[in-house]
């Protein structure tokens, strides 16, 4: 796990991004704290900075060259399968035992054709020096994140905006890519909150030489039309099991000291199982909440770590430490990135990098196999019975009610409202509904400028073009596992890990197991009674019963507290200011007010979800923009 950053002259004017490389590599110091490396020929430039997690030793380094001289590689990742790979290749004597020499070798050997035979996440670049071709290439899944810019002197890339920025590039925001932002937390892939910066969408290859570009794609989600399998649930539950065994399997894989995050839900407990076979003493760790009794579920992972005999330590959080962790979270983001649950995921990885280098998680079972619980929404959407008849009949009252994500009781009326208003929508507009923070009119408001309604509306028509084409809930997931895991839990995972120089590998994502899970048909999944049944089922006898019969608590983080005591002052006298709203020219100050005052009263529904993506946003402008 690493950072890579580079440039690609297309003229001669181009080539003065060479001259920022230094600048552009210093930048991802917390990606690669073990060393770093440039390389610069004919067009092309390529910085790394290293993360040594397989063959620590100073020959594997990058820029990594092959024998010859003529080819060189910076890579981000691990490819799990590496020592089959180099079982296919034709007379080579490697001199490394790295997985990056293999890559490359691959490469040469194979060209693109490379990416098909690949089992891990990464993104990469090669050059080749003879005919000045660039090469780059993203993950199946997108676990690695890959940007890129482009105008008519040169194309950057970078594993993070801040490399990118780093080089010089223009710093133009895309005003519908920011509207977007507000409504979500976040802004969907391909497009940035930059013009002429995208990510390099997973999945595909991209390649320049002179003047020419051409671009691929190797590997896509199985379309919720695909066929579904013929497997039996039985015989279904056993390919399952088999393929997370080995997924887990190849994902040991370390020369450092690796573990695994157990926080007690069902997608961990299976994760940290599977990796104590795999070794004598597993280390696995959870944090706790000791200020918020009702989401701390150490008692589960504990009873988990017992039964797998893991070595297990639990980091328990006040709500002070919370907050000690804010402002590292909020310097280290570089593009606009809101879900706050990123600084429990933060204060956990920078405690588990004290004991390993390489953990593993849970992530993406959700998105799969139907976890969450706008997806058990979505289930009664679609098959409605009686109660949730009464449910929508009765929306007027629900929003008579206050609403709030800081209890239980407004939080069950904000659900309340939300389901109501939804399931009289089509499938479209439903999931834009329930995947909104903000509605369409509600940024209208806040933006001052107009953006283009047409451009608008056909990126929602792309983000949503699977939904309405089955009668099931695989369309759902389908759209999930490109937007929800894609451009929020992926891009979260990334960023407070390698903020605190951690590698994070997800078993649930190996590329089988996507493929299979994909081809399971709904009632595999979830039913009116259960959710993620297969998975759930499956390793129901590998796990504590408790588990099954535990409530599912999602972590809100206490912002609303923050924001009327310790953040007041930062919010009224600098971020939110009516100074800095009119300094920006960029938000109606009239909204952003009546927000404030939101805020303070007897009711204030989302208000703090709102603020706190105004205030990353606040931050990342006054830090990348206004300086």
């Amino acid at each position: 796990m690493c950072g890579i950053t580079g440039a690609y002259a297309l003229t001669e004017l181009g080539k003065e991004f060479h001259s920022k490389l230094d600048a552009a590599i210093a930048t991802m110091s917390l990606r690669g704290p073990d060393g770093s490396g440039k390389y610069m020929e004919k067009s092309t430039a390529l910085g790394h900075a290293r993360l040594a997690i397989i063959d620590t030793s100073a020959s594997a380094n990058q820029p990594f060259a092959d024998g010859t001289g003529r080819y060189t590689i910076v890579f981000n990742g691990e490819i799990f399968n590496y020592r089959e790979v180099q079982q296919e290749l034709t007379d080579f004597n490697p001199r490394t035992t790295s997985d990056t020499e293999i890559l490359l070798q691959g490469y040469i050997e194979w060209g693109e054709k490379v990416l098909d035979k690949l089992n891990g996440f990464f993104a990469f670049a090669i050059h080749d020096k003879e005919t000045d071709e660039l090469f780059l290439a993203r993950d199946r899944m997108g676990i690695k994140p890959l940007l890129v810019y482009q105008d008519e002197n040169a194309i950057v890339f970078g594993s993070e905006m801040k490399s990118l920025i780093a080089f010089g590039i223009p710093k133009v925001i895309d005003k519908d890519s920011q509207f977007l932002y507000h409504q979500f937390n976040y802004t969907p892939y391909p497009e940035t909150i930059f013009k002429n910066v995208v990510e390099l969408e997973p999945g595909t290859w991209f390649k320049v030489q002179g003047s020419k570009v051409q671009s691929g794609s190797y590997w896509q989600i199985p379309k919720p039309t695909a066929s579904k399998t013929k497997l039996t649930y039985e015989k279904a539950q056993k390919k399952l099991q088999e393929l997370m065994e080995k997924s887990v399997q190849r994902r040991m894989i370390a020369d450092v000291p690796l573990g695994s995050f157990l926080s007690g839900g069902i997608d961990s407990s299976i994760i940290a199982t599977l990796a104590a076979r795999q070794t004598d003493k597993l280390n696995t760790f959870s944090i706790g909440y000791a200020d918020e009794p009702l989401f701390d579920e150490t008692h589960y992972a504990e009873a988990v770590a017992k039964k797998i005999g893991s070595n297990h330590t639990v980091f328990k959080l006040t709500n002070d430490d919370l907050y000690a962790d804010l402002h590292d979270v909020l310097n280290y983001i570089d593009r606009p990135f809101a879900d706050s649950s990123a600084l429990p995921v933060h204060i956990l990885c920078k405690h588990t990098r004290k004991h390993v280098t390489v953990a593993l998680s849970g992530d993406g079972a959700d998105e799969l196999f139907s976890g969450y619980n706008k997806h058990a929404a979505e289930f009664r959407a679609r098959n409605l019975g009686i109660k949730e008849q009464v449910v929508a009949a009765l929306k007027p009252l629900w929003f008579l009610l206050p609403a709030s994500r800081n209890s239980s009781i407004g939080n069950r009326v904000r659900q309340l409202q939300k389901f109501s208003e939804g399931v009289s929508l089509g499938p479209k507009d439903r999931y834009w509904n329930w995947a909104s923070f903000w509605q369409d009119e509600e940024v209208d408001k806040l933006i001052r400028d107009k953006v283009d309604k047409d451009e608008l509306k056909g990126r929602k028509e792309r983000l949503t073009a699977e939904l309405g084409t089955t009668n099931d809930l695989d369309e759902v997931l389908y759209t999930d596992l490109h937007q929800v895991l894609r451009n929020d839990m992926l891009t979260k995972v990334d960023l407070m890990s390698m903020a605190n120089s951690l590698e994070v590998r997800v078993p649930f994502l190996d590329h089988e197991v996507v493929e299979f899970a994909c081809s399971l048909p709904e009632n595999f999944k979830i039913t009116s009674t259960i959710r993620k049944r297969i998975l759930q089922e499956t390793f129901r006898a590998d796990l504590p019963e408790m588990l099954f019969k535990r409530p599912k608590h999602g972590f809100e983080v206490p912002l609303l507290n923050w924001f009327k005591d310790e953040l007041n002052s930062l919010i009224k006298d600098d971020l939110l200011s009516r100074k800095l709203i009119d300094e920006q020219g960029i938000f109606n100050w009239n909204a952003v007010e009546v927000l404030l005052n939101k805020l303070h009263s007897n009711d204030p529904g989302d208000s703090a979800t709102h603020i706190w993506n105004l205030i990353v946003f606040q931050t990342w402008w006054k830090k990348y923009i206004r300086q």
